[in-house]
């Protein structure tokens, strides 16, 4: 329905005391009208489908928004993002970095940042990736 409507769902929350709460996205961002707009569709839907939930929210990702498919990379690269894998690669855990390039094959190459390293550059597998979120640029 959020395609239909012109939205990408980012995100989905099941939240405590019965909160929903979903992220939605489109190329020229979202405003407190699409998030009103979107919500009474739902409301509708909901209500036809038989979910239950005590409160729904929507919202925009926000500029920190999470990374989770290729096609996520995909479309933000060249930005900063920070990321904490599954397993150790190139003895991090944790790292924060540009996302360079997206093979098709599920394979994310970053140049990171550190502090106490020069520049370095790690690639990781999608399936390798625990969560990740964009990190803005000040």
């Amino acid at each position: 329905m959020l395609a239909a409507l012109g939205y990408e769902l980012v995100d989905i929350e099941w939240g405590r005391q019965g909160l929903l709460r979903l992220f939605i996205d489109q190329p020229d961002g979202i405003k407190v009208e699409d998030c009103v707009r979107v919500s009474n569709h739902l409301t509708r839907m909901f209500a036809v489908e038989g979910v239950e939930y005590d409160r729904l929210e929507v919202s925009s990702p926000g500029l920190d928004r999470p990374l989770r498919t290729l096609a996520d990379f995909q479309r933000w690269r060249g930005q900063l993002a920070k990321v904490k894998l599954a397993v150790v690669v190139a003895g991090r855990k944790r790292f924060t970095g540009r996302i360079d390039t997206v093979d098709s094959n599920g394979v994310i190459h970053f140049s990171v940042i550190d502090s106490q390293h020069p520049e370095s550059h790690v690639v990781v597998e999608l399936g390798q990736i625990e969560k990740a979120r964009l990190e803005p640029e000040l």
